[in-house]
């Protein structure tokens, strides 16, 4: 069974209020620096949302991992490596 992530959702819900205003202030012309400012918050804050998904990850899945057998957590260490890599 996958941890529940359903803390995450509020501050999920007002990142996409932000890409909401970042369209907005797009749309409405508004000064660079004030929508990058947005755009800055946005990515921040999906960031620390990505970092707790993946502290919740390293403390269940892969410790549980580590508990079954050194293959399966040999998998889920590459799994973690893969993922760093590809989005890096």
């Amino acid at each position: 069974m996958h941890p529940s992530h359903k803390e995450h959702l509020g501050k999920l819900n007002r990142v996409s209020g932000q890409v909401e205003a970042v369209k907005r202030m797009i749309g409405e012309g508004q000064y660079c620096v004030d929508i990058m400012t947005q755009i800055k918050a946005a990515r921040s804050a999906l960031k620390a949302v990505e970092l707790a998904v993946l502290e919740t990850h390293m403390k269940s899945c892969l410790d549980q991992a580590c508990r079954n057998s050194p293959d399966e957590q040999h998998q889920k260490i590459e799994e973690i490596i893969t993922l760093l890599k590809k989005y890096e």
